[in-house]
């Protein structure tokens, strides 16, 4: 199972945005102006900038997520989002014996595909094992391990990359995996920055229109309920 937890955040980051967003229109130093602004024009600021899409001010605060329970799979496609910074467990400095592996719920539906994948994944530790044992070394036996294999890593993004990536991979057509992660991230940073994540999600979601043209899932009335609750 997908685990996120938001571990660490810009403090106050609507209030970093709002602070960036004055500073550009304000002879006011920044410091003094962070102290003058109330929470409601913190809220009010922070509206209008993601409306008027002024990204640069977003860019001021990151979140830092420690995630676990994931496949290779969703990593590969995590690390395409360049402006970011990763770090994933090892598997060149962490033994993999008895590896734990991510199973597809089409898979787990299907019995007898199901127990072949189960019969794969066994063969596969078994091959890992006997490599360690023969003296090869785990960076070189870990060649043969597979893209379900587990892993963990730690995703520090700034709000600006945050949104894009929540456009993207909140969407019907992201793969099941990242999308479960990516609904869990955007729960976590809800908690902290409510009003400056609150149309956050899907393209369609956010900007009330789908960008995948023929391509579309057919849901987007059901997506847009979302943005309502």
């Amino acid at each position: 199972m997908i685990k996120v937890k938001l571990l660490e955040y810009t403090p106050e980051p609507e209030r970093v945005v709002a602070m960036a967003a004055r500073l550009c229109y304000s002879a006011t130093g920044a410091e003094e102006l962070s102290e003058r602004l109330s929470e409601e024009q913190v809220q009010k600021m922070v509206k209008k900038m993601v409306a008027l899409g002024h990204a640069s001010t977003i860019e001021h605060v990151s979140f830092t997520f420690g995630i676990e329970g994931v496949s290779r799979v969703l990593t590969h496609q995590l690390v395409r989002h360049r402006i970011a910074s990763y770090d994933q467990q090892s598997q060149r400095y962490v033994a993999a014996h008895g590896f734990q592996y991510i199973t597809p719920p089409t898979i787990e539906a299907n019995p007898a595909a199901k127990e072949r994948f189960d019969k794969l994944l066994v063969e596969i530790r078994s091959a890992y094992d006997d490599l360690v044992e023969m003296g090869i070394p785990k960076e070189d036996a870990r060649y043969v391990l597979a893209n379900a294999a587990e892993t963990k890593i730690l995703v520090t993004m700034n709000a600006r990359t945050l949104l894009h990536f929540f456009n993207l991979r909140c969407c019907n057509r992201a793969q099941w995996e990242i999308r479960d992660m990516a609904y869990k991230m955007l729960a976590e940073v809800k908690k902290v920055a409510p009003t400056l994540f609150h149309n956050a999600g899907a393209s369609c979601v956010n900007t009330g229109r789908c960008p995948e043209g023929e391509l579309a899932c057919g849901k987007f009335a059901e997506m847009m309920k979302l943005r309502e609750d």
